[in-house]
């Protein structure tokens, strides 16, 4: 049986906003613009990608747009795809930019206008845009881009992740930084801040570090330096903020949390079946283990509180290579199962789409997976947010604009 098209799926789910269908199936088929496309992209005006912890379907660093935004206000983050599988394409006609599918156009959308920091540069010359990536209403810190669990005691970087092929290329391609100094964030957050109503919160996102005296040590000194720096721009020493770390362990979560301004927090545990999680993941169960992950995020909320915790699968690996489930229907029973063991301790879950990245080990020969699975996926995790009285502000459209489902959070 063939997979429904985008317009059975929105029948299907009269529920599913159909820009929210959009955004999701963009985020899954990914995008090709045309040259008549950049060509309307104005670098003085627009935010271009380059500054991404991870890379794109093609391989390629360019001047290419950051992401686009549909007509009611939901950003997309957009990663180049070739042709040859099968993109929406991004094209320049009649004075609006278009997304189109096999010739049709389906919905006028928009470049993002970047920040007013971009292009500057801090006291020891770095420039800004390279420290400080922007989404709609939040700051994007990416203090360390190498994941430890890509060294060779590290175990194994997770399968589905590119972000030391992307770190290589960035460094021998455009001026980046594989570890950034907390005075520069503190310039650039203080240069961000200086336009007024932009940003709403400050997020922090790298490399897991398992380095220290016990496991994670260097990563939480590192992240409790770099906060600490930023802290220094806000009157009050809780700001809004979210980090997304390693499943750090429940000692060390309360020295971020005491020390800090941070007041969510993020630890993607990436596939939400223990033998998956073992063959996708294998750093991460090495250094911490399937259970131990998740109990660690269910701790996490007795520090942090209600609403105030979070983790992201990248769904679609559980469907992948020859060790996935045979069955989407399968999949989906097994995710939203352990979903909702964490839901009912207090943690959200979240979905990224799963985007098969030239420089990962899951980049080429993945399976299709149908845009229904998606669609199924993001309408159960939010009605496990219901069921639990969960909220995901902290991380909804207008911070992030990664997860369909958040999207769904603001109508459902």
């Amino acid at each position: 049986m063939s997979a429904l098209s985008f317009d059975e799926v929105a029948a299907k789910y009269p529920q599913f906003p159909r820009l929210v269908l959009l955004k999701t199936d963009l985020h899954r088929r990914g995008v090709y613009y045309t040259d008549k496309a950049l060509s309307s992209l104005d670098p003085d005006r627009h935010q271009t990608g380059g500054t991404h912890i991870f890379g794109t379907r093609d391989g390629k660093l360019t001047q290419r747009p950051e992401a686009l935004i549909l007509r009611d206000g939901a950003s997309v983050l957009t990663t180049s795809t070739p042709l040859e599988e099968d993109p929406y394409i991004v094209d320049f006609t009649d004075g609006r930019l278009m997304v189109l599918d096999k010739g049709k156009e389906l919905e006028e959308v928009f470049f993002w206008d970047k920040p007013d920091y971009y292009g500057k540069r801090t006291s020891k010359g770095v420039l800004m845009q390279n420290v400080i990536g922007a989404r709609p209403q939040r700051l994007y810190i990416t203090p360390n881009r190498f994941c430890f669990f890509w060294s060779d005691e590290g175990g194994g970087g997770c399968q589905f992740c590119d972000i030391v092929n992307n770190l290589k290329q960035q460094r021998a391609e455009i001026e980046m930084q594989t570890r950034l100094d907390p005075q520069d964030i503190a310039e650039t957050v203080a240069e961000a801040l200086k336009e007024p109503g932009r940003f709403t919160a400050v997020f922090l996102t790298s490399g897991s570090d398992y380095r220290g005296k016990t496991p994670f040590d260097s990563e939480i000194d590192f992240y409790i330096d770099v906060l600490k720096a930023i802290g220094r721009n806000f009157a009050i020493k809780k700001f809004p903020s979210q980090i997304l770390c390693s499943a750090v362990r429940k000692d060390q979560l309360q020295r971020l949390y005491d020390e800090t301004g941070v007041t969510s927090v993020t630890m993607d545990i990436e596939v939400l079946d223990e033998r998956l999680f073992n063959i996708i993941c294998p750093g991460k169960a090495k250094w911490v283990g399937y259970h131990e992950w998740k109990k660690r995020l269910v701790d996490a909320v007795e520090i942090f509180g209600p609403n105030r915790v979070g983790t992201g699968v990248v769904a679609g690996v559980e469907l992948a290579g020859p060790f996935g489930f045979p069955s989407e229907d399968e999949a989906l029973a097994a995710v939203l199962g352990e979903a909702e063991e964490l839901a009912a301790g207090g943690v959200s879950s979240v979905v990224q789409v799963w985007q098969a990245r030239a420089g990962s080990k899951l980049g080429k020969g993945r399976r299709k997976i149908s845009l229904e699975y998606y669609a199924r996926l993001a309408l159960g995790f939010q009605a496990l947010r219901r069921k639990y009285g969960l909220e995901i502000d902290f991380d909804d459209y207008r911070r992030c604009g990664n997860h369909p489902d958040s999207d769904l959070a603001r109508g459902l």
